[in-house]
């Protein structure tokens, strides 16, 4: 991911960010819909914050990060907390799809309350499991929940997961 023609200088003589609390405004006047000192930029169909720069829109985590430091990264950013809203620099972090994939919220259809296990209603127990590395791997079969919950952080600790791992998302 490779920024356009946005640089920091003229990142810095549009906007003004303001680290602790990760929200942009305007430092000019954009037409009728966006006067200096509004807070700028929208959320996209995904949750994420993003800006209109000379027609072109950019994530406002992106903005954030070129603006600290002066550059894009190559790789993702990753939310800390989950919430694709907080755009603060200390919940911001640079990390690979990879990596990332090791910090992801819970997904709203998941009906254990834990990633990577579910329940089989075939067999009437429990299946733990992970991905890690791109890979599948099968943690085991289990009567009890609580067991299956156990191998599966287990595993989540083995692998590197982020302790953010499996929470709801925060909206």
């Amino acid at each position: 991911m490779t920024a356009s023609n946005i640089t920091q200088d003229l990142l810095k003589e549009l906007l003004n960010y303001n680290r602790d609390t990760g929200v942009f405004t305007w430092k000019v006047n954009r037409g009728r819909n966006a006067k200096a000192g509004d807070v700028a930029g929208s959320k996209n169909s995904k949750g994420y914050m993003q800006i209109k720069i000379s027609s072109k829109l950019y994530q406002s985590h992106r903005l954030a990060w070129l603006y600290e430091y002066g550059e894009f990264p190559e790789i993702g950013i990753d939310h800390i907390n989950h919430n694709k809203e907080d755009n603060r620099i200390e919940n911001l972090t640079i990390k690979s799809q990879l990596e990332n994939c090791k910090n992801q919220s819970l997904v709203k259809n998941n009906t254990s309350g834990v990633c990577g296990v579910t329940y089989r209603k075939d067999v009437n127990k429990w299946v733990a499991q992970i991905r890690a590395n791109r890979e599948y791997k099968f943690l085991g079969i289990f009567e009890d929940k609580e067991d299956a919950i156990k191998a599966r952080k287990e595993a989540e600790i083995e692998y590197g997961f982020h302790k953010n791992h499996g929470k709801r998302e925060v909206a």
